[in-house]
């Protein structure tokens, strides 16, 4: 049986998933809607529908016009807009979770009311609230420091963090300024970031090397949140500030929260504080992370449709083989991003150079992946829009050379972007292990 795949999103995750899609040995043919003309989907897919992904209605046309079999969504917005359940609904397999359990990533609210309620570890002490007005006087009567997260999504800009970004005053004049509806606030989680990503189907779980993103802006750690200027993986499961019990602990997590949400299916990506006591949940998302995507599916060994079929057939999903290679991943974004992005701008990606890199390193065990995001290709070139452009990824036996390969694939980028270059490089990773050590010694 040859499937026919639906994939759903325009980014630097969905050009990731479609390269991982590509690669497999099942028989297959693969459609892709997006708002934006990815080139790199584009050059994979056999045919590429321009339209919203939210739009139900236009999605499930083009899913019946190609006989889709499998759909796989890529960004959150489908999955909160129900395009999960009206696929479903039409008899095609979608490994992504329906609307309902989605509510782990698009409302915070009833994340953290089920984690409680469900008593999983690693949740944090936080309050709901519906009124803005409450949230305020709580955080300023709350001792010590707060995370302030909207309710509903915000493309991961919209959590604030007092005595890290802001003062309480800062956070008070953000939240009484911006237009949402529903707030948590929680305590300040002090420790070290890390993702780790699930394949989820049938009550299995299949989990992949943990992932460091980087959502600050600019190099050191320093300007407002973005949604993740690129991240790094090691050659084996953990990172070098953490510990295998504490890979585990957080793994215990992650089927702790999968068991109480009985029917989940599709990706369940975790992320983690490791504070001085454990992995404590920073948030869940229903999907792959962007840009921890283009960390995992290029070390991924195991047939990524053999994955989804075996999920449709009500199978246990196979044992997952990773190649014991690092990551970095590196993202290139418009000036002025995420404030004030520049768009509509013309992105100059020179492929030979990547090609040159490759030659230069494959004695090494290295390569360069080039991952484009949101652009729009058009005749005349491809654009910027106001997200991040494109990422090239560093494949090697250790992030050093990982790291290494990923700034120098960087130079085919021309003028009008903007690199974090410090993302990898040793001395990066060594504050990361030293605040841990110091945090385990108090």
């Amino acid at each position: 049986m040859s499937e026919t795949v639906l994939l759903l999103g325009g980014g630097g995750r969905e050009h990731a998933i479609a390269r991982a899609i590509a690669a497999s040995e099942v028989e297959h043919t693969l459609h892709a809607i997006a708002g934006n003309r990815n080139p790199g989907i584009v050059r994979l897919a056999s045919d590429f529908h321009e339209h919203d992904a939210t739009d139900v209605e236009r999605v499930t046309a083009i899913a019946e016009e190609i006989d889709a079999t499998i759909a796989v969504i890529g960004p959150e917005a489908p999955l909160e807009a129900g395009v999960s359940d009206a696929l479903d609904g039409m008899g095609v397999y979608v490994f992504a979770p329906s609307r309902a359990d989605a509510r782990i990533e698009t409302d915070k609210a009833w994340q953290r009311e089920f984690m409680h309620d469900n008593d999983i570890p690693g949740c944090p002490t936080f309050k709901t609230f519906d009124d803005t007005a409450d949230a305020i006087d709580f955080v300023e009567s709350y001792d010590g420091d707060v995370a302030v997260k909207p309710r509903g999504l915000t493309g991961g800009k919209g959590v604030r963090v007092t005595g890290d970004q802001l003062s309480k005053a800062e956070a008070i004049e953000y939240m009484t300024e911006a237009a949402y509806d529903g707030w948590v606030v929680e305590e300040r989680l002090i420790g070290e970031e890390f993702t780790v990503q699930a394949f989820v189907a049938n009550g299995s779980i299949r989990v992949s090397p943990a992932v460091q993103d980087h959502k600050r802006a600019f190099e050191g750690d320093e300007g407002p949140n973005t949604g993740g200027m690129g991240s790094y993986s090691a050659p084996e499961a953990t990172l070098p500030f953490m510990t295998d019990a504490e890979y585990d602990a957080a793994i215990d997590i992650i089927n702790a929260t999968v068991t109480a949400l009985d029917s989940y299916k599709g990706v369940l990506y975790g992320q983690f504080m490791l504070t001085a006591d454990g992995p404590k949940v920073v948030e869940y998302n229903a999907r792959f992370g962007d840009p921890e995507a283009m960390n995992t599916l290029p070390v991924l060994e195991t047939d990524f449709l053999e994955i989804v079929t075996a999920a449709r057939a009500g199978d246990t999903l196979p044992q997952l083989v990773f190649s014991p290679r690092a990551t970095v991943c590196k993202y290139a974004v418009p000036e002025g991003y995420p404030t004030d992005p520049t768009s509509g701008s013309l992105v100059t990606v020179d492929e030979q150079t990547i090609a040159t890199v490759n030659k230069r390193y494959r004695d090494d065990g290295g390569e360069a992946l080039l991952f484009y995001a949101s652009v729009d290709e058009r005749d005349d070139g491809i654009y910027t829009t106001t997200s991040r452009s494109f990422a090239v990824v560093g494949l090697a036996p250790s992030i050093a050379i990982a790291e290494s390969i990923a700034d120098d694939a960087l130079s085919a980028a021309g003028e009008g972007v903007r690199i974090r270059h410090d993302i990898g490089k040793a001395d990066l990773l060594q504050r990361r292990i030293d605040h841990m050590d110091q945090l385990r010694a108090r």
